[in-house]
């Protein structure tokens, strides 16, 4: 098995998801670390980077939303090498 190195620029290319009851969650996030996430490219799906670029001013490109394609994007760019982090919050609907 090889592994195969990827140098990554300082500008990273960092792409946001959050399913709808973590939106606010992630905004909070967001709103926290504004001006960190300020330099660097953001990208996001539909319905949460327009809610994240109205709340915080930052610049995010928008893919589909997450039930119309949003994902799938995300995850095809991910296997291109076309970004570098995925910062994902979901529901766990798991009982202990």
């Amino acid at each position: 098995m090889s592994i195969k190195k990827i140098k990554m620029n300082v500008r990273k290319n960092i792409a946001l998801i959050a399913h709808d009851n973590r939106k606010k969650d992630l905004l909070e996030w967001a709103a926290f670390n504004k001006e960190l996430l300020r330099n660097h490219s953001l990208f996001a799906t539909g319905t949460t980077g327009q809610i994240i670029s109205k709340e915080t001013g930052l610049n995010i490109a928008r893919f589909q939303s997450g039930p119309l394609g949003g994902d799938q994007q995300v995850g095809a760019k991910i296997t291109e090498g076309k970004l570098d982090f995925l910062i994902f919050l979901w529901q766990n609907n798991l009982k202990q």
